[in-house]
């Protein structure tokens, strides 16, 4: 479970201060997954990240209960001077997991090949969400928070990313964001719309997306 209380954030523009959050109370439920829909430039991915801990809200407090994973696609998480294998390893050993399970399922699951014992450095951005993609699911969170890595890869990628997903769905929750409302509907069951600094959550997640198309005009 995450409860925001009274979270706050925003950041300088070319044009101004934008608002993320104004004052967003709210508490995520467990076993619901759930999607975020937001226009561009609402502040998804920023969302995304003051969930998980990777940037800290300007006011307001953020409870976690349960392991929450860190945010698919950002990549401070992983160092790019050392190989896919030389993080896999480390992001194991930080969890407590067992090292070698680890690496090899992450090396099936990416399927980047040689890539896997070059330098990050040398990976396409794809490579770089598929190992990320990976190493996510080799954890064994309680809520996995994803920001638009399921659209990577070809189609038949994507569904053995969705199986997977549907797997840890089944004893762990998740928070989407992605652009892609038939994503969203393949994930989630329940809805979230941000914008203008408010976070309105929906039970039914049809409604989410009926709010977000009006916004969208």
């Amino acid at each position: 479970m995450i409860i925001f209380e009274g979270v706050s954030k925003d950041f300088k523009t070319h044009s101004g201060r934008k608002t993320v959050l104004r004052n967003v109370s709210i508490e995520f439920p467990v076993g619901r997954n759930i999607g975020i829909f937001g226009l561009n430039g609402a502040g998804k991915s920023t969302l995304i990240k003051i969930l998980a801990g990777a940037e800290a809200p300007d006011r307001g407090r953020v409870v976690r209960r349960g392991l929450v994973s860190f945010p698919l696609g950002f990549d401070s998480c992983f160092h790019q001077s050392m190989t896919g294998r030389e993080n896999v390893r480390f992001i194991a050993r930080v969890y407590g997991l067992d090292v070698n399970q680890t690496i090899e399922y992450v090396q099936w699951f990416a399927e980047i090949d040689t890539y896997f014992d070059m330098p990050m450095s040398t990976y396409s951005s794809g490579m770089r969400s598929k190992l990320a993609f990976g190493t996510c699911l080799a954890v064994d969170f309680d809520v996995y928070l994803i920001d638009e890595i399921t659209e990577v890869g070809d189609s038949r990628f994507r569904r053995k990313a969705l199986q997977e997903f549907q797997k840890r769905a089944l004893h762990a929750d998740i928070i989407l964001v992605s652009h892609n409302v038939d994503t969203i509907r393949n994930y989630c069951d329940m809805g979230a719309v941000l914008h203008d600094g408010s976070l309105t959550l929906f039970d039914k997640l049809e409604d989410a997306m009926v709010q977000y198309k009006s916004l969208a005009g």
